[in-house]
């Protein structure tokens, strides 16, 4: 009963940065809902018996894997049942982190939210793992071992996406 009430907590208090994380990278609210669910799942009944400090860098793998399937099933239909529709990307759709400022001060707030815009397109415009990478290190706060153990490869692997990463995204909210 502890155990269940230990993954509870864990899965509510990563719900809304993996909603963040996938929105970025599928640019759609429902698909990206059902990665976040569809890993949550996974995570809880293939390895909810773990001990919890493996849970971080198993979902977020379970999660990596969701979105790339969903992107995957997204390039087959827009390829063969809906050829209109490809390269159509709804930037409506993605999550704004939490910009409220409690004085009120809307121009704050804006600035937030246009930062957090660019930083998203900056992503979405990273190839895969250089993304992953940048995401669990830098959003996530997971260390290099952990983020390793997530994206499956080594850690100069994750050293290196994650430097690429920062060159990428620095070189484009330069030019903005």
């Amino acid at each position: 009963m502890l155990r269940t009430r230990a993954l509870e907590i864990f899965l509510a208090g990563i719900e809304a940065r993996a909603f963040r994380i996938a929105s970025s990278a599928l640019a759609n609210e429902a698909d990206a809902l059902d990665a976040v669910q569809e890993a949550m799942i996974r995570l809880a009944r293939r390895y909810g018996k773990r001990p919890e400090s493996e849970w971080a860098p198993l979902f977020h793998r379970i999660l990596t894997n969701s979105i790339r399937d969903s992107l995957r099933r997204r390039r087959v239909r827009s390829r063969w049942v809906l050829p209109w529709a490809a390269g159509r990307v709804d930037d409506d759709a993605l999550l704004m982190p939490d910009t409220a400022d409690p004085a009120g001060d809307a121009l704050a707030g804006m600035e937030a939210e246009e930062a957090w815009q660019v930083l998203a397109a900056g992503l979405r415009s990273l190839p895969d793992r250089q993304r992953e990478a940048f995401v669990l290190r830098a959003l996530e706060g997971l260390d290099v071992a952990q983020s390793a153990e997530a994206m499956g490869c080594s850690e100069g692997s994750v050293k290196t996406h994650y430097f690429r990463a920062v060159q990428a995204l620095r070189g484009r909210l330069e030019e903005r």
